[in-house]
């Protein structure tokens, strides 16, 4: 973590207890962490104390991971087998995993409208998946 007043310096880190963390999204109202790990996993943590609230299993190694935080859904990528795993985030599980294609970890989110953009490296297109709770 880095402090405001001093972002060239780390202020404190937090221990991940899964291999391969580097995706990470916050949850400023519930003052969590999203952190997808090579590992197949998704672990949750308490932002301010670093405790583990849960961990969860992906369909795969994640890529870009976003956190809608008006729907309160977390949209994990896998380029391999090649989708989209959608977890609700007040119950902390996963309610859909949406296909797209292999190798395709890219993701944009458009959060005023509830979509997510995954770029399909294979086919050279774009899949947009619209959110609807």
């Amino acid at each position: 973590m880095l402090a405001s007043n001093a972002p060239d310096r780390v202020a404190r880190t937090l221990s991940i207890p899964a291999p391969g963390p580097h995706g990470l999204d916050f949850d400023p109202e519930h003052r969590r962490l999203f952190c997808a790990c090579d590992s197949n996993q998704l672990v949750i943590l308490k932002a301010d104390s670093g405790e583990v609230l849960t961990q969860l299993e992906l369909s795969g190694s994640p890529d870009v991971i976003f956190f809608n935080r008006v729907l309160r859904h977390l949209y994990v990528a896998v380029g391999d087998p090649g989708v989209v795993d959608v977890f609700d985030t007040d119950v902390m599980e996963r309610i859909e995993t949406v296909p797209t294609e292999r190798d395709a970890h890219t993701l944009g989110l458009d959060a005023e409208r509830n979509k997510i953009y995954a770029f399909l490296p294979e086919t050279h297109c774009a899949a947009v998946y619209v959110d609807q709770d």
